[in-house]
């Protein structure tokens, strides 16, 4: 027995699984991929391995950014905590919002930066979840709201997202007895991993949902900046009535390629905000300001950049898309990011076998272990996989990449009927 072990786990929070902690045989998704991965490897020690399974961009921060930070940091007045803001970021965000979204926000008290939307979503619970709140979920989706809602006991439930819905979440099916209890309601358009971006008409429905029960949205907008069509660059804030109920999150990792440098905002009515900037104050001392200032320029000078990768991502999604479709999947029509997200086959015939697949996360591995393709799966509403247009190499151009992930799709049948 581990008795030192055994000790420490007299001390660990039941919202972590108290004594139990590290004892659950679950294996969280990503390990297994990364084992399939290594398995993969072992497996065909030569063979290059294809990642579309990268969840953020595959380029540098541009270089007149990257010396703006340089810039910055040698500054005296640059070095010390920024707690919350910096008053050049949150003006030009304020211009962003009304240049890129026709939203008007004052700088001074409804834009708060934030060390990525990561932090964000894991401090907003605290400012508004009590025990026994219910907090609605789009699924697929990002964890971290849940996850600390859940730390805080609160009843977490997904809305799940199918493609009979353009994914997103049927408002009529919520019945009225679980809107009654409602406390926050959690979205996340344009929507990661299915691509779908919502229209002003589901935008209006939630929010007169969220006036008539009394609860507050969150929209994770962290891939506001990769729309395809200028008419789905969409804020919640551009629906009447909006801001009173609802919070928005931004961040500059996505389109501006910033994803290490730990920066977006939070933005909506100064009430709602001076709730998270109190609980932010006692969470961190704010990003480095130097980073803040360099994504200042960002915004006012070279909002070309996310138009720039917007057009790259559906270039290639323009490429795989074809590929996909003549094996079989079902592929939608993508309006934003970085992510083709489509249903799985039900088996494979491949290197003379057939091959069942019960579930999303167990055809991931089979295509990475066997295919040297890297996915990830989804299993939470419909069996499904995200093929990630971030897969830029040093080693091989796109070109030859997709060319690769052709010449190894086509060596497959794949069956979509009902497995006998």
């Amino acid at each position: 027995m581990d008795v030192g072990g055994q000790f420490a786990k007299k001390f660990f929070s039941e919202r972590i699984g108290g004594k139990n902690f590290g004892d659950d045989n679950q294996i969280y998704k990503f390990e297994k991929i990364k084992r399939a991965k290594r398995e993969a490897l072992t497996k065909f020690p030569s063979r290059v391995l294809i990642d579309m399974g990268v969840g953020e961009p595959d380029d540098m921060a541009a270089s007149p950014l990257v010396e703006a930070l340089a810039h910055e940091a040698k500054k005296h007045e640059n070095r010390g905590y920024a707690d919350n803001g910096c008053q050049d970021f949150k003006e030009a965000v304020a211009n962003y919002m009304k240049s890129q979204f026709n939203v008007s926000l004052d700088p001074q008290t409804e834009i708060i930066h934030s060390v990525g939307s990561k932090a964000a979503l894991s401090i907003l619970p605290l400012c508004f979840i009590n025990p026994e709140d219910i907090v609605l979920m789009t699924a697929p989706g990002y964890p971290v709201f849940g996850t600390h809602s859940r730390y805080l006991s609160a009843d977490v439930m997904n809305l799940p997202l199918r493609a009979k819905n353009n994914y997103l979440p049927v408002l009529d099916d919520i019945p009225s007895h679980i809107l009654q209890k409602t406390k926050v309601i959690l979205i996340n358009y344009p929507n990661n991993p299915t691509g779908a971006c919502a229209t002003e008409e589901f935008f209006k429905k939630l929010v007169h949902l969220a006036h008539e029960y009394s609860f507050l949205i969150i929209n994770d907008a962290a891939y506001a900046s990769l729309t395809f069509r200028g008419g789905d660059r969409l804020s919640i804030f551009n629906v009447d009535g909006a801001k009173e109920v609802s919070l928005e999150l931004h961040s500059m990792s996505k389109g501006f390629n910033m994803t290490g440098w730990r920066l977006g905002w939070v933005c909506g009515n100064s009430q709602l905000m001076a709730a998270y900037a109190h609980v932010k104050d006692q969470t961190d001392s704010g990003q480095f300001l130097a980073i803040q200032k360099a994504a200042a320029q960002a915004l006012r000078n070279n909002t070309s950049i996310p138009v720039g990768n917007a057009q790259k991502y559906e270039r290639r999604m323009n490429q795989i898309a074809p590929i996909l479709k003549n094996c079989g999947f079902n592929v939608g029509n993508v309006r934003a990011g970085f992510f083709l997200y489509t249903q799985i086959p039900n088996s494979a015939e491949y290197d003379g076998q057939k091959i069942d697949f019960p579930s999303a996360e167990k055809f991931a591995e089979w295509m990475i272990t066997d295919l040297g393709i890297v996915v990830v799966p989804w299993d939470d509403a419909e069996p499904s996989l995200r093929f990630s247009m971030t897969f830029g190499s040093k080693d091989m151009d796109e070109n030859e990449i997709i060319d690769l992930f052709r010449s190894r799709m086509s060596g497959v049948r794949f069956n979509f009927g009902k497995s006998k």
